[in-house]
């Protein structure tokens, strides 16, 4: 089902627009350039990405070792404790995907005030270790603090020449929206679309491996997992991160039936990906999904404008101009 086909809410442009400027989602990024800015990398030849992807590439022989972390927001935490461990995984699974690479293991920091939430996060912990087939290895606790966290780091493996950046989006390619839409939002989690936690765990599993055959045939230039920021910022992100711009055609958005446009566009997807990918390809990525239960579709095309520009109901307004605005501040260095 796309947002075409569908009887659209009186939603205006402006609406769309201003939604994602002032998501949490996306403003909550800023400050991610500040902190790279401050721990400069040019002093380590090993490491052959990182600012502006989802994880790190570290150089290791013959494959290079994917390095992440992510922590979970204190509201889903105090919302429901047993899907911030689920999505601590999750989340952390999600991001070794989008680079190619087959996680590997993890470690956590778990910090708690209550046992009872505490037991929550470690059942959800449980559920999606054996969800994604990724064990946690070690980590440390904090059984004595005033709050409750809990922050996942995970490590994955990618062959060299397998790498799918965030930051090689190219003049001309497609833009290419892959989701799940066979999920549902739990209850409290209004941008949480839930695409995994009833589902089989071999199709779940299927689903992240497809990454890896992806990257294997060199099928796309650029991509990422559809994160906080929601399907157009996480686009967003991928262009500012590759000094590129792209017009999208806000209908063509992959969508589920009855669920909210606006609340749709800003949702974290348990299983979401956007590409950058040459128009030859686009194709087969699709035919590719949709053999796991994904769709998907060829929403609009990168360009060399700096903008990223939206397209509905007849309108055509830029959502962001990289020349002035900031999602991360991560872009290529300028000479």
């Amino acid at each position: 089902m796309f947002l075409e086909d569908t009887v659209l809410q009186m939603t205006t442009l402006n609406e769309i627009i201003e939604s994602i400027r002032t998501f949490p989602g996306v403003t909550r990024k800023r400050a991610i350039h500040t902190i790279v800015d401050n721990l400069p990398l040019s002093e380590f030849p090993q490491v052959v990405a990182a600012e502006g992807e989802d994880a790190a590439a570290i150089d290791c022989g013959d494959n290079y070792v994917l390095f992440a972390t992510d922590g979970i927001m204190e509201s889903l935490l105090n919302t429901d404790p047993f899907y911030a461990g689920y999505y601590a995984v999750l989340v952390n699974v999600n991001d070794i995907a989008a680079m190619g690479g087959k996680p590997m293991a993890m470690v956590d920091v778990l910090s708690m005030s209550k046992s009872r939430v505490c037991n929550q996060i470690l059942k959800g912990i449980a559920r999606a270790v054996k969800k994604f087939n990724v064990p946690v290895v070690g980590g440390h606790t904090h059984p004595d603090c005033h709050y409750n966290a809990i922050d996942i780091s995970i490590i994955g493996t990618v062959p060299k020449g397998d790498l799918i950046r965030s930051t090689e989006a190219a003049d001309g390619d497609d833009i290419v929206f892959v989701i799940d839409l066979d999920g549902y939002f739990p209850e409290g989690l209004k941008y949480a679309w839930d695409t995994t936690s009833k589902k089989d765990d071999e199709l779940v599993q299927k689903q992240m491996e497809l990454m890896t055959q992806i990257a294997a045939r060199h099928l796309v230039n650029s991509g990422k997992d559809m994160s906080n920021p929601g399907c157009i910022g996480t686009l967003g992100m991928m262009l500012e991160s590759s000094g590129m711009g792209g017009d999208i055609e806000v209908e063509k958005i992959p969508m589920p039936e009855g669920v909210d446009m606006i609340q749709w566009i800003l949702a974290y997807q348990g299983c979401g990906f956007v590409f950058s990918c040459p128009p030859g390809n686009s194709e087969e990525v699709l035919d590719m999904f949709a053999n796991v239960g994904c769709a998907g579709a060829v929403v609009g095309n990168v360009n060399s404008s700096s903008q990223l520009r939206l397209s509905y109901r007849g309108e055509t307004k830029v959502l962001f101009d990289f020349d002035k605005d900031i999602i991360t501040g991560c872009r290529p260095k300028k000479d």
